[in-house]
């Protein structure tokens, strides 16, 4: 049918009580019944929820039967249900350019409590929609063809499953870790809550999986260095730090270790927190992948001064692995879409000195107590203090570095059953008396009370009290030698000192330190607290806004390992998805220049915060690149000349929809 009858301008209004989230503020029949009287409409509606089939068979059947050419509805946000109402006019023949959304929902009945004021601004807005919908144009959309290769970024277990699912799905995955192996942080843990299964067990398969998978590239000991290009063909460049050995050479036999001039260790293992030592030429874990040392450049002799034996060489001289000639090198690779799974950092208890950590060697963060129970750590699994005893009674205090005004004001998720599990353990392994300081448990996982349940019934002691601080001050003999903590036990109502062994401080989950420098190379969002932002929080957790880029795993927000192997999973279904459609649609709300009054001044190129804008040189006039404007209107704005312009933000579409709202309602 034609979009317009006779070059008749037909509106159809159609206003959404979203059960009471509209109805309850505002007089949803009269803004109907108001809409009704503006020129240029034909039919105006209320419906209980115009997103339900039945209200946007609505919107069809009146485009069908009553010829309707523009369409306003005025309900919730444009950002939820835009792409729906677009549909249904889309469905019924009409170009979906030609529907305007109004939102009285966020911006007028959930923000007064007025219901006459809500209903007057409600139909203040309907009306500015009726007049802005009049100049609407017929828009069409394009499509970009997208290469079916992926990049993740962060090899933990978020990376590893996203990386494993693309790849299982038949597409080419490229595995980028800064680290010398992956593995992350999951590595580093003993077991995992609730089900006490050895986190090693769990993850080596995967780690395994991924270097023998025929589709992954797998990229340790680098880093993305620079992100070009757009959705479908973004031109990455990944830089390869040198290991001073060669990976195509290397079996993991480990006798370059033994033979290294280093014989006794003295740097800090940075895999078990500085809690052992190592030499200048490692392995980070016994599981490490891939199994291939590494030389680490501010330690070797032979890097810093040229001086060193090289005994090293002389232990591979057969296979010839070592290599100290070895560069930086640059590898350049085009992707269709990124997952960004990059981690997290703990909090450093250093910023609460009340806790004593570092000051107090008995001090100690979950992370390295982990290690500690750990077989593979640096005591073998015995739970040892720093000075050799096993310890009688240990603290384990939550919430350092989470809930807290003065660090971090968000919940870490995981600090409760970690702290819960490391009771169990840590009891396991000494038989010690267990004390956890809480705020209050959060046990909100499957399994998750249970577990909680289970380890209360070990005879774990639970003081419900934040601790105000930990010092080495004996105030009587039973205290003697031992870390003190002062706490208020507010089930009693007093204030108690409890002498510990060993004190251990369940810290918060934090952004990585260098964030901000991810969000930037990515063109992509960050929260207020430094974690990535999502396009939305509930229906896309995953996709961010830059078309082709997502988000898994705690980088996003915190999480424990079920989540995060969730969300990698929805990031991975949602880049095979776009692989396997072949193509993206551009909305087309984006910029375009006139050229015959560009003036060539330059002043867009700089401000566009996507690189959607060139200079061509030849006709020295501004350029802007559709795939890559977002429609922000930040160039449209700043033009000197007004040479640019904007689908669905035209002049005449802006002015009128201001007199709209400016106009009294009659």
């Amino acid at each position: 049918m034609s979009e317009q009858r006779n070059g008749e301008v037909r509106i159809g209004v159609y206003v959404c009580h979203c059960g009471v989230n509209i109805a309850g503020t505002v007089d949803v029949e009269a803004v109907a019944q108001y809409a009704a009287t503006l020129p240029g409409v034909v039919v105006a509606r209320d419906y209980k929820y115009m997103c339900s089939d039945p209200g946007q068979e609505l919107i069809v059947k009146d485009i069908e039967e009553l010829h309707i050419n523009r369409v306003v509805v005025a309900a919730c946000s444009p950002s939820l249900h835009e792409p729906t109402f677009r549909g249904a006019a889309e469905r019924a023949g009409l170009n979906p350019f030609f529907v305007q959304m109004v939102n009285i929902r966020e911006h007028d009945s959930w923000v007064h409590s007025d219901r006459h004021a809500a209903t007057e601004k409600a139909k203040d807005l309907v009306r500015a929609a009726v007049m802005r919908v009049y100049f609407h144009k017929p828009l069409e959309r394009r499509r970009v063809p997208i290469h079916s290769e992926v990049l993740v970024v962060g090899g933990g277990i978020a990376g590893i499953h996203a990386a494993l699912t693309v790849a299982n799905s038949g597409k080419r995955v490229y595995l980028v870790e800064r680290e010398p192996t992956i593995g992350g942080h999951m590595a580093q843990y003993d077991k995992t809550f609730p089900t006490l299964d050895c986190a090693a067990c769990i993850l080596t398969p995967k780690m395994s999986a991924v270097k023998e998978h025929p589709n992954i590239t797998l990229w340790t000991y680098s880093e993305v260095v620079s992100v070009d290009g757009f959705v479908g063909d973004y031109k990455v460049v990944v830089k390869r730090k040198p290991r001073y050995v060669r990976e195509d050479l290397c079996v993991g036999c480990l006798e370059c270790i033994e033979s290294c001039v280093f014989k006794d260790p003295k740097f800090d293992d940075e895999f078990n927190l500085g809690l052992s030592k190592r030499k200048p030429i490692y392995i980070p874990f016994p599981q490490a992948t891939p199994k291939v040392v590494v030389i680490d450049p501010e330690a070797c002799i032979q890097l810093r001064t040229g001086k060193c034996k090289k005994t090293c060489l002389e232990a591979c001289v057969e296979r010839g692995a070592i290599d100290f000639e070895q560069k930086e090198t640059y590898e350049e690779i085009h992707v269709g879409s990124i997952i960004i799974a990059t981690g997290f950092q703990t909090f450093d208890p250093r910023r609460l000195p009340q806790y004593g950590y570092g000051k107090y060697p008995n001090v100690y963060t979950t992370l390295e107590v982990e290690r500690l129970v750990n077989a593979s750590g640096p005591t073998g699994g015995q739970v040892v203090t720093r000075d050799g005893r096993v310890p009688k009674s240990v603290g384990i205090i939550l919430c350092v570095g989470s809930r807290d005004e003065n660090t971090n004001r968000w919940c870490s998720r995981v600090c409760c059953m970690t702290s819960l599990k490391l009771a169990h353990l840590i009891k396991e392994h000494t038989g010690a008396e267990v004390y956890i300081f809480y705020i209050d448990m959060r046990a909100a996982g499957k399994g998750y009370e249970e577990f909680y349940q289970r380890v209360l019934n070990e005879g774990v002691h639970f003081v419900r009290g934040r601790v105000a601080e930990i010092t080495d001050w004996a105030l009587d003999p039973s205290e003697e030698g031992k870390l003190v903590a002062r706490v208020e036990d507010t089930n009693t109502g007093f204030v108690r000192r409890i002498p510990l062994d060993m004190v251990v401080l369940a810290v918060g989950l934090e952004p990585q330190p260098d964030a901000l420098n991810v969000q930037r190379l990515f063109g992509i969002g960050c929260s207020m607290d430094g974690f990535f932002l999502e396009r939305h929080p509930k229906l896309a957790p995953a996709p961010t806004y830059t078309d082709g880029i997502f988000i898994a795993g705690v980088c996003h927000g915190p999480k424990d390992i079920p989540d995060t192997v969730m969300q990698a999973g929805y990031a991975a279904a949602e880049a095979i998805a776009l692989a396997d459609t072949g193509f993206f649609e551009l909305e087309p709300n984006t910029a375009y220049v006139v050229e015959e009054e560009c003036s060539g001044c330059k002043t867009c190129v700089p401000l566009c915060p996507y690189t959607a804008i060139s200079f061509d040189e030849e006709k020295q006039k501004a350029r802007i690149n559709e795939v890559l404007c977002k429609g922000c209107g930040t160039c449209v704005a700043a033009c000197p000349s007004g040479s640019i312009r904007q689908n669905l933000f035209e002049d005449e579409e802006i002015f009128s929809e201001i007199e709209g709202v400016l106009a009294y309602a009659q």
